[in-house]
């Protein structure tokens, strides 16, 4: 899907960052990859959108976004949002 309108941020380092990646880029999702390595300052950005330090952040074109999400919360949101096919 091209300009899904979701942005995620990450880091390499965080595990749950990578998973997250690897979902979105199997399914062929368009997505803004936000690398709180390269960009340290986005860490507040992604705070100020969570109310958490945790990542990933991945923010969704409805508005809503997810927390460290698990594959399959993730893929729901997919879903819903008409990204993939169930």
């Amino acid at each position: 899907m091209s300009d899904s309108g979701i942005t995620m941020y990450g880091a390499m380092w965080c595990g749950d960052c990578r998973r997250s990646k690897s979902l979105l880029d199997a399914l062929g999702i368009d997505y803004n990859y936000v690398d709180l390595e390269e960009k340290p300052e986005a860490a507040d950005e992604a705070q100020a959108i969570s109310g958490r330090k945790n990542i990933p952040v991945i923010v969704f074109p409805d508005g809503t976004h997810q927390v460290e999400p698990s594959d399959p919360y993730l893929h729901s949101k997919l879903v819903s949002l008409g990204a993939v096919s169930a």
